[in-house]
This record gives C-alpha cells, structure tokens and sequence, in this order.
C-alpha cells in the first residue's frame, strides 16, 4: 500500500511537471524571440500566443497545452488497478488534471508565471467527458465565431459544462457532476478582468488577419 501512494505522489509531480512546460513562452522565444509575457495581455496561454506569435504558433500552442492536460489525466492509468472504485479513481484522474493546471498556471519552468490553464482544462474534460466535451465545443465555436471573444466563448462552454454533464448526458457520478460545477465557477473566476472589459465594450476581439 506504501507503494501505491508513493506511486501517487510522484505521478502528482509528474503531472504538475507536464503542465509547467511553458508553451506559448518557449514557442515564442524560439520562433520571435520575444516573451510573450510581455506582450498583448501579459498572459503565457494560447489566445495571447494568438495575438502575439499568429494564428498558426496559437493554434499549436493551444493543442500541445491541451495535450498537457490529457496526459496529465492519462497518468492515472498506470495504476488503474489500484482503485477498487471507480469513484475514486475518477477523482484521482481530476486530482492530476488539477495539478497540470497549477503547473500551467505557476511553471516551474517559466519563474511561475503561467497562463490561466484553460487550454489544459479543455484537454482534461476532453477526457473526462468526451460527449460533453463535444456540445460544449460546438457552444465555443458559435459564440467564437459569432463575436470573436475567446473569452466570451470560454466563458459559454464552461458555463454550459455542467448544464450539459447533468440534464443532457444524465451523468450522475457525484466525483464527475462536482468537477463540471467547479469548472462552471473557476473559469469566469479566472477571467474576471475579461468579464470587466466585455461589460465595458473594451475586450480585444481575434482577428484572423496577420
């Protein structure tokens, strides 16, 4: 049983580890060099990559910070025998997303100024609720394309996250009902500046022009 924890806890580690790569920051330094922490709104995530480095290194960066989030979750299954619920082991699998969103958030990496980990949280839902995962995509995409906020669209999806989990899906697995609660509350917690400045009619709309 030592064992087992032991095993916890560094997958825990390993987990934080992945999600400190620095996308948006290496990419940028790499391909510009330039920080694009300190550029456009400061922020080490794919839509500031977006804005800084172009659609095309955005693009990437959003993919490979997703990803972040899918191995993170993806760790779990190295001791997916150890749990003898299926409870528990969904709440480990959220437990090693939520450590792949600090290290988003606080790179070990990159002096522990990150992004706001919501490309990484895409890729831990992606997991998690694959069918969900879908709806709340299409909410994103029409709400992005319509307006051109990413913040806006964001804010949909997460808001829609739980709507979709608990009266469309039907998924009555507290561990999994909780989380997309959770994520409903700490995505517009994280974007409440862009809240602030879409109140204000002065958030920055994408262009797809360079």
């Amino acid at each position: 049983m030592a064992n087992v924890y032991l095993m916890m806890a560094l997958l825990a580690v390993l987990a934080y580890l992945l999600g400190s790569v620095p996308t948006a920051v290496w990419l940028g330094k790499w391909i510009k060099g330039l920080d694009v922490r300190e550029h456009g709104s400061g922020n080490a995530g794919a839509t500031n990559a977006l804005r800084v480095l172009g659609p095309r290194v955005g693009l990437v960066v959003l993919v490979i910070d997703a990803l972040k989030g899918i191995g993170a979750v993806s760790l779990a299954h190295l001791i997916r025998l150890d749990f003898l619920m299926a409870e528990w082991f969904v709440v480990y699998q959220m437990f090693l997303g939520a450590m792949a969103i600090l290290g988003h958030v606080f790179p070990v990496f990159a002096s522990f100024k990150g992004g706001k980990g919501i490309a990484t949280l895409v890729g831990i839902i992606f997991i998690l609720f694959p069918e969900a995962f879908l709806i709340c995509l299409a909410v994103f995409l029409t709400v992005f394309l319509t307006t051109r906020y990413v913040s806006l669209g964001s804010l949909s999806a997460a808001i829609a996250l739980p709507i979709v989990v608990i009266w469309v899906k039907d998924i009555t697995m507290m561990p999994k009902v909780l989380f997309a609660i959770l994520v409903a509350l700490f995505v517009p917690i994280t974007h409440l500046n862009n809240i602030k400045r879409l109140i204000n009619g002065k958030e920055n709309r994408i262009s797809f022009r360079r």
